[in-house]
């Protein structure tokens, strides 16, 4: 089984990024915003620590930015009718610190904001992961974008998700604009749409 792959990216469409190792090229799934949380060392390689998921004829890996989120995708994937798509919904809308946070507190209704989690779900989460996630750090590079958008334009809401991704304000800047420059209509299209595009504007 991989566990852990230290490459070059050659392609990212957001979700899937293509990891040269030594000439190999490896597909990795990920959670949205884990691209913005990968360091690369001085020769541009990152490190991405993975989950290898084997079932019949599917043999799929999941990256992810930190040993940590890598343990937070496993316990999650543990719990009944949780796959890995929705597993990485998950740590996509929300760190790993928060969802603990939300898990110990019984909130389900915090929960049930992210997407593809019911109101079933969401108790199923509080009653199968309570106490086995390990909250790690308030803040830092496993804080992902907020379950619930604070008030403003989408276009500050964007950039607000983008930087708490780890981008720069100005890279954030950066795709907000050149999506509004392709003729995107901010207002009307989904946070989450408008996060998946940004990201693909800044893997070019």
């Amino acid at each position: 089984m991989i566990g852990r792959l230290v490459g070059r990216i050659v392609d990212d469409d957001g979700a899937v990024v293509l990891l040269d190792v030594a000439g190999v090229g490896y597909e990795v799934t990920m959670p949205l915003g884990t691209r913005g949380r990968l360091a690369a060392d001085p020769s541009g390689l990152v490190t991405v620590w993975v989950h290898t998921h084997v079932r019949e004829d599917i043999f799929d890996l999941f990256g992810f930015a930190s040993a940590a989120e890598k343990v937070a995708f496993r316990t999650i994937i543990g719990v009944p009718n949780v796959g890995p798509k929705l597993a990485l919904a998950i740590l996509g809308s929300v760190s790993v610190h928060d969802l603990a946070t939300l898990v110990g507190r019984g909130d389900t209704g915090k929960l049930t904001q992210i997407p593809g989690v019911g109101k079933k779900t969401a108790e199923r989460l509080v009653l199968e992961l309570k106490g086995k996630l390990d909250p790690g750090p308030a803040v830092g590079p496993q804080t992902a974008m907020p379950i619930a958008s604070p008030p403003g334009s989408k276009a500050d809401l964007l950039t607000s998700a983008l930087t708490r991704m780890g981008y720069r304000p100005s890279e954030a800047e950066r795709a907000v604009s050149a999506l509004v420059q392709s003729g995107r209509d901010l207002e009307q299209t989904q946070v989450g749409d408008l996060v998946r595009e940004a990201l693909a504007v800044l893997s070019r």
